[in-house]
């Protein structure tokens, strides 16, 4: 499953590995976050989940090694020995990570893993790709449903994502709040609600905007939200009232200035008995518009978002990586010698050993600081630690968590974000007030590994 969406230097690093006799080595290797992408103050983690199913059914097939063989970069290490290598391959290691919908900062892992060194090597990317897409997308997400507070988001995007990016967005938009998704594969795969009404062409197919409205009605006459902007915006408030009566859920507007427009429409449909109906708003949404409308009033009730979210326009990518960080020559899981990794590059200095994030809290529940330290540290007074175990030797160690757990896990911990975390402004150092910090134990560690390398370097 997925063995070749990989790049291809983490094939050709395993075939050096086998080569060389190190299959017996075990890595541990972490997955972590260097710096806050543009305009964010926090990120959501996600993609976990997928990380795990892929490791759970990683194999390769006969006809994807016969096509390893032919590739002239691998086809010298593509011996008998190292097809029936891979022929055989599964993952047998232990996997710790922080649950989806986690808040986390820079540099404290997401995904811990120690597996024997050929299979650490192998999942660099597909893990890197699932969580970093997954992650970005959430923690877009997460600051449209903020700034909308009290209405609901509906993801509106699959038309500006690949099909397969547009199912994890949608899943990561309703895990960290969205309350539903217009992707119907994604509703049926994740149990997400889906949600949508009609598009313009549905209007402009029938001879007049009434005749469509009625069309509708009687097709849906217990889910009718109409869409009123094809022509006249107040028009067709109006209409819809008049067609649709006790039977208008919602309205729909997807252009001109939603602000003036929402509360215009809002007395047409008061003052037309439809004070239940529903005022839905979309068209090139994002959190800072949601924003704008909610403190000027605008009386809408929910917000389709599309092109911002699904693509995270204004921060696109996520610069997650991982590293090794610790390597020995025992099975993962047993006791041994372990020696810590790190590489000291500037701009890109890692952190020796196998960790573990403790968050503390204030006395009100609030998020205080992260200490990352290492695994080995006990756990200062208070202390949460962030990394759990998912993964022991290839199996899991508890079913995968439903949908609505990880929601209510986020809707926890943005709650528990300091104020000035939650906001959503351009603030030039996001960030900056939410302390991370190395123990000391690891921070003297640093200094043990840096002297040693440096020492071997001479």
């Amino acid at each position: 499953m997925d063995a070749l969406h990989t790049d291809l230097y983490q094939l050709t690093m395993a075939a050096g590995y086998f080569h060389r006799g190190m299959t017996s080595r075990v890595a541990t290797c972490e997955l972590f976050v260097r710096r806050l992408p543009r305009h964010r103050r926090f990120l959501v983690a996600m993609g976990l989940d997928r990380v795990v199913r892929y490791l759970e059914g990683l194999r390769f097939t006969d006809e994807q090694i016969a096509y390893l063989s032919a590739i002239p970069a691998l086809a010298d290490a593509m011996t008998p020995a190292f097809c029936a290598y891979l022929r055989s391959f599964r993952f047998h290691g232990d996997v710790w990570a922080v649950p989806e919908g986690t808040v986390f900062f820079p540099n404290e892992p997401l995904l811990r893993v120690t597996a024997p060194l050929i299979e650490a090597q192998l999942i660099e990317t597909f893990a890197l790709s699932a969580i970093n897409h997954a992650t970005t997308i959430a923690s877009k997400a997460a600051r449209v449903v903020l700034a909308a507070g009290d209405a609901g988001v509906m993801e509106f995007g699959t038309r500006r994502a690949h099909p397969e990016a547009a199912l994890d967005a949608a899943r990561a938009a309703y895990a960290v709040g969205c309350v539903g998704t217009s992707n119907v594969e994604a509703g049926m795969r994740f149990g997400i609600p889906v949600l949508g009404t009609a598009a313009h062409m549905w209007t402009m197919a029938h001879p007049t905007e009434e005749a469509a409205f009625e069309s509708y009605v009687a097709v849906f006459p217990s889910a009718a939200i109409l869409l009123i902007d094809t022509y006249d915006t107040l028009v067709g408030a109006a209409r819809a009232a008049a067609i649709a009566r006790d039977r208008l859920k919602g309205v729909r507007i997807d252009s001109g200035d939603l602000g003036a427009l929402s509360v215009a429409v809002r007395r047409i449909l008061d003052a037309a008995g439809c004070a239940s109906a529903k005022i839905v708003a979309s068209g090139d949404l994002n959190e800072h518009r949601i924003a704008e409308l909610r403190r000027a009033g605008a009386p809408i009730d929910l917000y389709g978002v599309g092109t911002d979210l699904v693509t995270s326009i204004d921060a696109p990518s996520l610069g997650g990586v991982y590293k090794l960080v610790e390597i020995g020559g025992v099975e993962p899981g047993a006791a041994g010698e372990r020696t810590p990794i790190a590489k000291f590059s500037e701009g890109k200095a890692t952190l020796p050993g196998a960790h573990q994030v403790h968050r503390f809290r204030d006395q009100a529940g609030k998020l205080a600081r992260d200490v990352i330290a290492l695994d080995s540290e006990p756990l200062g007074a208070g202390a949460e630690p962030l990394l759990a175990p998912v993964m022991k030797r290839g199996a899991r160690v508890a079913p995968p968590e439903g949908l609505d757990a990880i929601r209510a896990r986020v809707r926890e911990q943005l709650g528990a974000l300091p104020e000035a975390m939650r906001r959503i402004d351009d603030d030039p150092a996001p960030g900056a007030a939410f302390a991370v910090e190395v123990s000391p134990q690891l921070g003297a560690l640093v200094e043990t590994v840096r002297a040693r390398v440096v020492a071997g370097a001479k």
